[in-house]
């Protein structure tokens, strides 16, 4: 962890852009901090808080990583471009000042047309040679960038590989601290039997979803924090990309009214805020769903979940691990310099629905991005 952390400061330099210098130094400072929190937990309840955090920053850690290596890969192959298309430059840059560095023989301090001459040509030549120098300098800058960059991609790669490891390890503590802990409150039992019933019975997520309250047994009243003033506010519940957004149809001509969230492989999905957990399963052709409802008719929907943790009933703190994404283990560890979302191999897709109606997520979710 600590190599990672010393890798993403040195991304955040004046040579990437303002965006993955700060991502890179902010994913530096929660590792650090969740490193601390991790150390100092006691309970299995702090255990599995700590561990989310650390698998968060991991994958913050690893995403900006994977951004300032594309800034650095970019900006090298622009510098590389422009020295080589002034190749010819350089070269004649580089004789004067050759031929400059050394003390002029009697020679060729003479002129034809004589001390007058000689004089204005001395000159001319001060007058050029701070010109000179300037474009000395600025190529010396450019060579030194060059190297500084890919000096900075090649310690980096082995470092990206680590942080690869770090996180799968995390994850797979994280799934045994939410399997080890037995303290979360909870709201009602599930029904099995009603739960099957009700999944054959319905070919809808709008079916299914208003039937979710025939599946509870011994139903308590939860008090919740309130949710209005957190309206348009929420984070998304795992780091990615907004692929499509509520309407948008998909290739095959679908369109849902929820959107589609890119992710890279076995990026963790976290409850956004505190919720019941009122579906937690296989449905339809949805895969791993999780259903939360943080108030009365408000109901979160994440599908395409690999591996879910939130059983039926259960009420989660904020920011409690939900599932994981599913894909390989071994996430590519080469940064792309394709695009952004190159990498992004999984989707998760999220609906909200209020009072049975299905209302776009990002007036709920808070996204500059998409």
């Amino acid at each position: 962890m600590k190599r990672l952390v010393l890798i993403l400061s040195l991304l955040a330099t004046p040579v990437l852009a303002q965006d993955s210098a700060e991502a890179a130094r902010a994913a530096a400072k929660a590792l650090e901090e969740a490193s601390v929190q991790l150390d100092e937990a006691e309970s299995a309840r702090d255990r599995v808080r700590a561990l989310t955090r650390t698998v968060q920053a991991y994958e913050a850690g690893l995403a900006a990583m994977r951004e300032g290596l594309r800034d650095a890969a970019i900006r090298e192959t622009e510098l590389s471009r422009r020295l080589q298309s002034q190749e010819g430059e350089i070269a004649q840059l580089l004789g004067v000042l050759s031929s400059m560095g050394g003390k002029a023989a009697p020679a060729a301090m003479l002129h034809p047309q004589g001390p007058v001459g000689a004089a204005r040509a001395g000159m001319m030549l001060a007058s050029v040679t701070p010109g000179l120098t300037a474009e000395a300098q600025q190529l010396r800058a450019d060579l030194d960038e060059v190297s500084a960059l890919r000096s900075l991609q090649q310690s980096a790669a082995e470092t990206l590989q680590e942080g690869l490891s770090g996180v799968q390890q995390a994850r797979t503590e994280l799934s045994q601290a939410v399997a080890d802990r037995t303290d979360l409150p909870r709201r009602f039992t599930e029904d099995a039997v009603k739960t099957a019933i009700l999944i054959s019975s319905t070919e809808t997520l709008e079916g299914f979803a208003s039937g979710l309250s025939e599946i509870a047994d011994n139903e308590v009243l939860t008090n919740l924090p309130p949710m209005g003033d957190r309206k348009g506010t929420l984070e998304l519940p795992v780091q990615g990309e907004i692929l499509r957004r509520a309407g948008e149809t998909d290739a095959a001509g679908v369109a849902r009214p929820g959107i589609v969230i890119a992710t890279h492989p076995r990026a963790l999905v976290a409850a956004p805020t505190a919720a019941t957990v009122r579906y937690s399963g296989p449905l339809l052709d949805y895969g791993l769903v999780t259903i939360l409802e943080p108030q009365p008719d408000l109901l979160f929907v994440f599908a395409g979940l690999d591996t879910v943790y939130g059983r039926a009933g259960e009420v989660l703190p904020e920011g409690s691990p939900v599932g994981l994404m599913g894909g390989g283990d071994g996430d590519n560890p080469s940064p792309s310099v394709d695009g952004g979302g190159a990498g992004r191999t999984e989707t998760l897709y999220i609906e909200v629905r209020q009072g049975d109606v299905p209302v776009d997520p990002l007036t709920w979710f808070a996204s500059d991005k998409g």
